[in-house]
């Protein structure tokens, strides 16, 4: 009787064990949630400053993970401000000069408009399962939701972030939860998401608090006022010529 209820007790520990989704199959999933051929999306991020805050508006247009262009509606001293994402080459148009510049080598690690968010991370935009490799750490709850831990590590040099630490929504495949490290192992920034909901088949976080943990402050408040995915957008908003339109 005692060896039938180890035997019990075994294969079911053994039954847990194999349900669990391997960290590959979970990274495929945040892909698969997260990305599409085409976005266009109305953002809000708030910078808090020491002294005062100031919010930024935009609307936003990607197209897979190499193309991306942003123009900035407010405040009045950054309306017309443009950003394009093309491939590996970052360009900044400014209105009051009349002038655009290429965003490249140290410059990547600059604050965008003085908030919490480097230029570097909006040119990583690849998936997670093509720029990592990830072992599940375990399981937490966090803010309410059942969740993976893992752990990411880059696939290749060059990555803005050589270490991640995520927690993963368990049903939802929606990352709650980010520590990003240096390749020395010292926490860069950490990036809070919620206010999760669901647009046609996806969930997507509608908040998101970025934190630069080398600096002090309240952070970078991102506000997803509204997103479409795979719509139809023109080529030509790709270009460096819309930049100056």
């Amino acid at each position: 009787m005692k060896k039938a209820i180890i035997a019990i007790l075994a294969f079911c520990a053994f039954s847990l064990v194999s349900a669990a989704p391997s960290a590959e199959s979970i990274l495929s999933a945040i892909d698969k949630n997260m990305t599409s051929q085409t976005t266009k999306s109305t953002t809000r991020m708030v910078i808090h400053a020491k002294r005062s805050s100031r919010t930024v508006e935009s609307v936003n247009y990607s197209q897979g993970s190499d193309r991306f262009f942003t123009e900035y509606l407010a405040p009045p001293r950054d309306k017309g401000t443009k950003m394009l994402k093309a491939g590996d080459n970052l360009w900044i148009y400014d209105p009051g000069t009349d002038r655009t510049i290429q965003i490249s080598g140290n410059m990547l690690k600059q604050s965008v408009m003085g908030s919490d968010l480097s230029y570097e991370d909006f040119m990583e935009e690849d998936k997670l399962s093509q720029d990592y490799s990830a072992g599940v750490d375990g399981e937490i709850t966090y803010d309410g939701r059942a969740c993976w831990i893992l752990t990411l590590m880059a696939k290749k040099p060059g990555l803005a972030y050589a270490k991640r630490k995520i927690y993963v929504d368990k049903s939802r495949y929606v990352v709650l939860y980010e520590l990003l490290y240096a390749k020395s192992g010292k926490l860069l920034k950490s990036l809070k998401f919620s206010n999760v909901t669901k647009t046609g088949n996806r969930w997507y976080p509608r908040y998101i608090l970025f934190k630069d943990e080398l600096k002090d402050g309240k952070g970078t408040e991102y506000f997803v006022d509204s997103i479409q995915f795979d719509i139809p957008i023109p080529a030509a908003t790709f270009t460096k010529a819309r930049l100056k339109k």
